[in-house]
């Protein structure tokens, strides 16, 4: 199978891709610019390729989405690309947006709505998307005072309810998200509890896997078993108001078939 992760020159994005490369699928990489781009082809000998862009920009969103699309059709994507909680203020990036919210919540939108539709999506969310604030409310964080942790958790939530949207929407897409515990990444840090090794394993089981367990839709996982998820994820007003939202913020809808 063909698969692209993004965020991937280094931590779970990089051990994905060396659990898919040594499993015989070809792996498209992505980083944020041409250097971590080849860094990421140099971490991952057998890798097929690299993409490149800021996935803060919108602009550079497209662009990515556009170089993904030259590189042909993809059996599986893994939206594997974010940034932490420990921003400590709004950091607004060239579009006026927060930064954790560009990245983790617009980003996968985008990207979702501009590559050609794969066979199945796979986006990346934590255990702390629980906390997450389904309101919706001051996505762009211009009256709440700002709080990196509870930003990170709302973006952590979208990622659950885009891919429950997604599968909505979609029904010929498998389109899924999981959490990967809490890891020693360098997003995670040195003291994470949780088992490094089995991090980055769900995702690779959905994107490729055979078996019937991962061949399903608008589901939420942990260490490759179901596992409960924020209760709004699954409503379909939220989910239509948060595809709304990303529409009016990015300018590009999300197209109600695949």
């Amino acid at each position: 199978m063909r698969v692209l992760i993004t965020g991937s020159a280094d931590g779970l994005g990089q051990m994905a891709a060396r659990l898919l490369v040594a499993k015989g699928h070809r792996v498209v990489l992505h980083g944020r610019n041409a250097a971590r781009a080849q860094q990421a082809l140099d971490a991952v000998p057998g890798a097929e390729t690299a993409v490149s862009g800021d996935l803060s920009s919108l602009r550079e969103m497209a662009d990515v989405a556009g170089q993904v699309n030259r590189l042909g059709h993809f059996d599986s994507i893994i939206h594997n690309a974010a940034v932490g909680y420990r921003e400590r203020q709004r950091i607004e990036t060239v579009d006026g947006l927060p930064h954790v919210f560009a990245i983790n919540t617009l980003a996968p939108y985008v990207l979702t709505a501009l590559i050609d539709a794969p066979q199945r999506l796979v986006y990346l969310s934590s255990g702390l998307h629980r906390d997450g604030d389904a309101s919706l409310h001051d996505l762009e964080w211009r009256t709440r005072p700002w709080s990196g942790m509870a930003a990170y958790a709302d973006s952590k939530l979208h990622d659950v309810v885009l891919a429950f949207a997604v599968a909505r929407r979609w029904p010929h897409v498998l389109s899924n998200a999981l959490e990967p515990g809490w890891v020693a990444t360098k997003m995670g840090g040195a003291g994470a509890p949780d088992d490094l090794d089995a991090a980055p394993r769900t995702q690779v089981w959905l994107a490729t896997g055979d078996d019937a367990a991962a061949r399903v839709s608008g589901q939420y996982f942990y260490h490759l078993k179901p596992r409960h998820t924020h209760p709004a994820a699954h409503d379909a007003g939220v989910q239509d108001r948060l595809l709304d939202a990303c529409e009016r913020l990015s300018g590009i809808p999300l197209r109600r078939r695949a």
